[in-house]
């Protein structure tokens, strides 16, 4: 193949919040499948809060990538040449892969995309990871019932707009942080969400929440951190359930601040907080995509992805995530479908 295959490689490890620096574009040989393996070229490249966690050389619960070495992500592709991986040419797949325009992975590692389900992107968001965390944190870990009061934060994002939804058709009350008024709009008017609140509008959280959640909080869908959370532990009910998916609120903070503060709360109120990795639930995964996709075609459930063209922007759109420049899912399209 006479193409070449830019690759984003890590370029060092950022301090506090990563820029431009933090990643190199090179350009090599696209590479060839070995026994098993599948080529596959990249169609649409997931960015996700989470990889900055992997660019940090400690301890967690993802693996941190190595200076020098490419990035990966979740990826949705074409599969160009198939070496014995239960693939063909053609057939569209997703895998934990490099950013890269082409890369190679067992076929073992690769899950098949029904094009004709779904946009082919919705399997890296409301029928991948995302969906499939605020399914499985929001039923099986905050568990809102009829007549609850459920609060979301980064509501507007990928995780934290499907979480809110679902927990509406449980019957609860849901309220979700977001950072604009565009996004509470979407949340409110698009979503269905009974309130939300524009965190950078305001100081007073538990005054916000006052108004917004008058009865209290019930169940909680953490996906930030600090002070807002702070701010809803001070409202929670007796036998609220916490389901902490992610602290983007610290992501880059070179000293973490003191705490914790507010576990008194926990005491009074009996509540329970349980952190939850999507892969927990592995095993369970084409459940809860069904159930999504079934809600999506009844129109129960609504999505957003926003878009950045080209991989050379990739570096641009994983580092929006941090100034709230994304509603509903970011993504990078790197490449159109040959078939």
């Amino acid at each position: 193949m006479s193409e070449t295959n830019r690759t984003f490689l890590l370029a060092n490890r950022p301090e506090g919040r990563p820029d431009r620096d933090t990643f190199e574009l090179v350009e090599r040989e696209v590479p060839d499948p070995g026994p098993g393996e599948a080529l596959v070229r990249t169609l649409y490249l997931s960015v996700d809060p989470y990889m900055r966690g992997r660019m940090d050389d400690a301890e967690s619960y993802a693996e941190p990538w190595a200076v020098g070495e490419p990035l990966r992500a979740g990826v949705v592709g074409e599969v160009v040449e198939s070496n014995g991986a239960g693939f063909e040419p053609g057939d569209v797949v997703a895998g934990d892969l490099e950013w890269a325009d082409y890369a190679t992975a067992p076929g073992t590692d690769l899950q098949p995309v029904d094009p004709d389900l779904a946009p082919v992107s919705t399997a890296l968001g409301v029928l991948g990871m995302p969906g499939r965390t605020a399914y499985f944190g929001t039923r099986e870990v905050a568990q809102p019932g009829p007549g609850d009061t459920f609060v979301v934060t980064g509501a507007a994002g990928a995780v934290g707009s499907v979480a809110g939804q679902i927990a509406g058709l449980s019957g609860a009350r849901v309220v979700g942080f977001a950072g604009s008024d565009e996004k509470v709009a979407f949340l409110e008017d698009e979503l269905g969400f009974d309130a939300g609140i524009n965190y950078k509008d305001t100081d007073d959280y538990r005054g916000a929440l006052d108004e917004a959640a008058p009865e209290g909080v019930d169940a909680y869908f953490d996906n930030v951190g600090g002070p807002i959370t702070d701010a809803v532990f001070s409202k929670l009910n007796v036998d609220a359930r916490v389901a902490v998916c992610g602290q983007i609120s610290l992501y880059n903070a070179t000293e973490m601040p003191t705490g914790p503060r507010k576990l008194p709360t926990l005491v009074q109120k009996r509540a329970r907080v349980e952190g939850f990795l999507i892969g927990d639930f592995a095993t369970r995964f084409e459940q809860a995509t069904r159930r999504l996709g079934r809600w999506i075609s009844e129109g129960k459930i609504q999505y957003r992805e926003t878009v950045t063209e080209g991989l050379e922007n990739a570096p641009d759109a994983f580092l929006g995530l941090f100034e709230g420049e994304n509603i509903g899912k970011q993504l990078v399209k790197v490449g159109e479908r040959d078939a």
